[in-house]
């Protein structure tokens, strides 16, 4: 039994409790309390067990039956990750470092690894082809052959073993002979032919096998359709999210087909966690990538297709009061990747009616933040927040709170388990 199976089994069931909806102000203060009795400083992790049972349940719901291959960014805390993987549902995992799949194929005996990116990094390169244990578990990403001559670089291919590679396929939505783009700007390997010649290469040459395919439908799994105020921008977004997939769909199952004629494709993966019910449509994928969705990041608050539970949250301390309704806590900058915005910064959840002051916003080391909740607050309270993304927060902490809750509903820290910090990994 994994420890966040035994930490739910010690904690009991509350199965039809959703304290984070019915009410989010006992929920966070019941998370407070129980950080708090187990003697916790601040700043502080914690993943409510019953919130994460209930995003698991959703994304396989959601699946439809696929099964659901786990981004390990979005996580970035090794229990979690071998304690849902090896669960129904879930086959093998999606990670974002060579290191960090070799790590994952080794130390947690994860047999499918799928990289979602491509890599030179030349000591981590060589590590994997010495590990004869990791190569035959680990699939690299490729999308150019001057990846496969990196490789070819660190180990000849009569030095070594043979090395599994999958193509990336471009996901994005180009219209207008390619002027306008839609998507991330991922993969150069686009259209059937350019997916054909990169395979072929692969094919003819020694030392690697080509095993599967990865595509990633970023228009579509990672941009919010149902922002409040947006009513214009949200229809737009969900026709173009329509024809996106329709397009997508047909395209990759075309070059599935035509890369099935000249190599054994074991893997398509595709999609995220914003789009599992349209990816897994298309017939010619074998697992969904998803890992957001089980933590509950506030970027997935704009999505009209579901809502998981704020399963990870973190706590602040508060350190002074500098005006009647002004209080500022330690820490706080952490910041999610993507374009500089407002919704790039951590959400103040609890006590709620706060807000940054413009100004500020989220600092370093101090972060300023307003309103009437301030008024009763004092140095040695503490400030819950909700990152934007899942995996990025774990970067800021060596340890998460796993929060179980009794017969009652209580909650209570049941374990304290290491994150990649935690376990001295830093990989990018």
């Amino acid at each position: 039994m994994g420890r966040l199976e035994a930490a739910t089994t010690r904690s009991g069931t509350v199965a039809s409790s959703q304290p984070w909806s019915t009410d989010p102000d006992a929920y966070y203060a019941g998370i407070d309390a129980a950080v708090r009795d187990a003697g916790l400083d601040a700043p502080t992790l914690a993943l409510d067990l019953t919130a994460l049972e209930h995003n698991i349940a959703d994304l396989t719901a959601r699946a439809g039956g696929v099964p659901i291959r786990l981004a390990s960014k979005s996580l970035r805390v090794r229990s979690i990750i071998d304690d849902v993987v090896a669960r129904d549902g879930f086959a093998g995992v999606l990670a974002f470092d060579v290191a960090e799949a070799q790590w994952l194929a080794t130390e947690s005996n994860i047999e499918d690894v799928l990289l979602g990116y491509p890599s030179v990094r030349r000591a981590a390169l060589a590590d994997l082809l010495a590990d004869e244990v990791a190569l035959t578990r680990v699939t690299l990403l490729v999308d150019d052959v001057a990846q496969l001559d990196v490789v070819d670089s660190v180990v000849s291919p009569e030095h070594r073993s043979v090395v599994r590679v999958a193509i990336d396929l471009d996901a994005s939505l180009r219209l207008f002979s390619g002027r306008v783009h839609l998507g991330v700007r991922r993969s150069p390997v686009h259209d059937a032919d350019a997916a054909l010649t990169l395979a072929r290469a692969i094919v003819a040459r020694p030392g690697f096998a080509l095993v599967g395919v990865m595509s990633y439908e970023a228009q579509v799994a990672g941009v919010a359709d149902d922002v409040d105020g947006k009513p214009l921008m949200n229809r737009a977004t969900r026709a173009m999210q329509r024809v996106s997939m329709l397009e997508l769909r047909r395209r990759r199952g075309a070059i599935i087909s035509s890369l099935r004629e000249l190599a054994d494709i074991e893997i398509v993966n595709a999609g995220g966690t914003g789009s599992l019910e349209e990816t897994a449509r298309d017939g010619s994928v074998t697992d969904i990538a998803a890992g957001s969705g089980l933590f509950g990041g506030h970027l997935f608050d704009g999505y009209r297709r579901f809502q998981p539970a704020p399963a990870l949250m973190f706590g602040l301390d508060v350190t002074r009061r500098p005006a009647p309704k002004i209080i500022t806590c330690a820490g706080g900058g952490w910041i999610a990747s993507g374009p500089p915005a407002p919704d790039r910064l951590p959400r103040p959840v609890w006590p709620a009616g706060l807000s940054y002051i413009g100004t500020e916003a989220a600092g370093e080391v101090q972060t300023p933040l307003t309103g009437d909740a301030a008024s009763n607050l004092v140095p040695g309270d503490r400030v819950w927040f909700r990152h934007t993304k899942s995996g990025e927060v774990c970067e800021r902490a060596r340890t998460v709170a796993l929060i179980g809750r009794d017969q009652t509903g209580q909650a209570r820290v049941d374990d304290l388990v290491p994150t990649y910090r935690g376990e001295e990994k830093c990989y990018l």
